[in-house]
């Protein structure tokens, strides 16, 4: 900063207050400053900064298996929103949930100094370990139900389920089965009881639900199960990757799709308008809950803890393509 204020014949003070935009610095010597430090190469040294603001402009991420779309899509989406706001990201990933992990994980970002921490918490142990964070640091989480001690930011799976199943449930079909997702997963959870509510509602049957692990694997053997019986005309699967699955496995013994069984996922990956045929599915706006988070979590640092802790739900959107017809006539 000397330098630059050297450069330019200005003092050190008029160089702070055009790095921190403050108001009070002429345009054109404004423009001069930043001038010298594009030419000098000058880069903000991070470490005396959080010393002089009592702010690290880093925040902590902590998230499991993001090898599956949701996880990584929600990280990205929280990456990229903390990234406009001027934060790092530091994150820890986990590949066992357990209180014991989570509670290192949170130690772990905390000895980083981060300013707050958002966690990617789509199982009920990880919410249930949120309880054991620390006061005085504030806690976003994404995905965790109604995770004790935290806001929470999530999309509404109940909503998306409905959707999908009041969607085959108006082409005609007398009922719909279902492949679900893991039981530890508050997702899986939310999309089952979705499911299970429009049915109930409706008055149809609600046919026992095949088990799956959001694997394409899963759903293949889903498949082939729910080919040895002959009522099955609609299936709503809890994600697209084990919607894959159940497509090969009707596409292997000749049934047509949609005109024997139509087949509708969750999550609209990017594969999904490719599949054979395209897939029925339901969108989830990860960029939005990437930034709802962020606001969320900004909100309560700025509040030095003292803000109330807040619900947001982020909205999913039904994409019908097609995979899903009425059901065959008699």
């Amino acid at each position: 900063m000397t330098d630059v204020a050297r450069a330019v014949g200005v003092s050190h003070q008029t160089v702070s207050r055009v790095l921190n935009d403050h108001p009070n610095v002429r345009p054109e010597t404004r423009e001069r400053v930043l001038e010298a430090i594009k030419s000098l190469g000058y880069r903000r040294n991070s470490a005396a900064r959080a010393l002089v603001t009592r702010h690290s402009g880093m925040l902590g991420v902590v998230c499991f298996d993001t090898t599956l779309y949701g996880p990584a899509s929600t990280v990205y989406g929280i990456e990229q929103a903390a990234r406009a706001a001027g934060y790092f990201i530091s994150i820890v990933s986990l590949k066992e949930i357990t209180r014991a992990n989570v509670q290192e994980a949170i130690d772990h970002l905390a000895d980083q100094g981060v300013d707050g921490i958002i966690v990617v918490a789509p199982q009920r142990s990880a919410a249930q370990a949120i309880a054991d964070i620390p006061d005085g640091i504030p806690v976003v989480a994404v995905e965790g139900g109604h995770a004790p001690g935290a806001s929470v930011v999530c999309v509404d799976q109940v909503a998306g389920a409905t959707a999908v199943v009041e969607h085959l449930l108006e082409l005609g079909h007398e009922t719909v089965w279902h492949v679900a997702g893991p039981p530890d997963w508050l997702e899986a959870e939310a999309r089952l009881l979705g499911w299970r509510e429009v049915l109930e509602a409706a008055g149809r049957a609600a046919p026992k639900p095949l088990p799956g692990d959001w694997s394409p694997r899963s759903g293949y053997e889903a498949g082939r199960q729910l080919l040895r019986m002959p009522d099955v005309t609609a299936v709503f699967v809890a994600n697209d990757q084990m919607a894959l699955g159940v497509l090969r496995a009707f596409a292997e013994a000749g049934r047509d799709i949609p005109g024997e069984v139509s087949i509708a996922g969750f999550d609209d990956i990017p594969e999904s308008e490719f599949f054979s045929p395209p897939l029925t599915t339901v969108r989830q706006d990860f960029a939005k809950v990437g930034s709802r988070s962020l606001d969320v979590l900004l909100r309560q640092m700025d509040s030095s803890g003292s803000a109330d802790l807040e619900r947001v739900v982020v909205p999913p959107e039904f994409v019908q393509r097609e995979s899903t017809a009425g059901p065959p006539g008699p």
